[in-house]
């Protein structure tokens, strides 16, 4: 069966959609190197899905992918694309695909990315695998996303920096990181960086966070505190709207907040998230070759595994009650 698949699939393509992570040239490289070991014919796509509706493709070679792995960021680039959520705009890109001789597509990103991934497959009945690269880790299906151990390692260096000055000034500080309805790097980066509390949008719909934090966590022993809050409305308006409220309601702490933005998305790829990104990359080929299609590459228990698209992005991936109860403990 591999060999009838391997004489269907003769040309893939490759493209990293939506906000970049540490690791997506890892990703590319691995994807690159191991579709040409199997006698394929790469292509690069540049810009996301916006380079299939542009018709910005390039042909791959081994030395296109050299001496990148330690790259952040991406070297196809990308882009969102309102015009591919059209009908109009994805018969674009599937002539495109066409064009080039383009057989298969390994699509690098979250759950939007993901999304119009499955979409698109399901039109044009076309093979298409995905790898999870977000530093939000909120893709189900997965233990760990491509981006994320680099994106947490940062966070940890940066608040571990602020904490200086917390102690100095004896502040509270409200510390904003990524993440928009997933609180996964809130709350490890809590745990690693020795912050006081977090505030996710996973138990923001729960309690009011704020007020069981500022009752039982900042007693007088501390003359300082840093709290991480993920960004976005869940959580009262990220770092801001929190400290807004504190400032109203319990004047007495002097109140500053850091918002990390783009930091945590730059960088080096750590080692863990190369080693992944690599894995990932040789999988997608591998599930191209089984004749898989419509499915994220995951891993789960250190074992690659196949998720399909539906579950990666229905799905919603829970917060480790063990963690939270961690942190509440080790915060007193």
């Amino acid at each position: 069966m591999r060999e009838d698949i391997m004489s269907a699939i003769q040309c893939i393509g490759i493209l990293t959609s939506g906000g970049d992570s540490p690791g997506m040239n890892a990703a590319i490289r691995a994807v690159t190197r191991a579709a040409l070991q199997h006698s394929m014919t790469v292509k690069g796509i540049y810009h996301g899905y916006k380079g299939l509706i542009t018709n910005q493709v390039v042909n791959f070679q081994t030395r296109d992918v050299s001496n990148i792995i330690q790259r952040g960021g991406t070297i196809l680039r990308t882009a969102r694309c309102e015009e591919f959520r059209t009908p109009e705009g994805r018969k674009k890109a599937y002539e495109c695909l066409q064009e080039h001789g383009i057989n298969a597509l390994v699509v690098i990103g979250g759950d939007g990315s993901l999304t119009g991934a499955r979409i698109f497959a399901q039109e044009f009945n076309f093979p298409i695998v995905g790898l999870p690269g977000t530093i939000d880790n909120d893709l189900y299906g997965t233990d760990v996303t491509i981006g994320y151990d680099t994106a947490l390692n940062t966070i940890m260096e940066c608040v571990d920096k602020i904490r200086d000055t917390a102690t100095s000034h004896e502040r509270l500080f409200f510390i904003e990181v990524m993440g928009r309805e997933a609180g996964f790097l809130a709350l490890n980066g809590s745990i690693a960086s020795g912050a006081e509390a977090a505030i996710i949008p996973e138990i923001s719909s729960q309690r009011d966070q704020l007020s069981d934090m500022i009752e039982h966590s900042f007693n007088t022993s501390k003359t300082s505190s840093i709290v991480l809050v993920t960004e976005g409305e869940i959580t009262g308006g990220g770092a801001a709207g929190v400290a807004e409220r504190v400032k109203k309601e319990y004047p007495q702490f002097d109140v500053r907040v850091s918002i990390l933005g783009h930091l945590q998305r730059g960088g080096s790829p750590s080692a863990q998230d190369r080693i992944l990104a690599t894995r990932m990359g040789v999988a997608a080929i591998d599930a191209l070759l089984d004749d898989q299609r419509n499915v994220m590459i995951g891993i789960h228990n250190d074992t690659i595994v196949h998720v399909p698209f539906s579950k990666a992005i229905k799905n919603i991936k829970s917060i480790n009650t063990d963690i939270m109860r961690a942190l509440e403990i080790v915060s007193k």
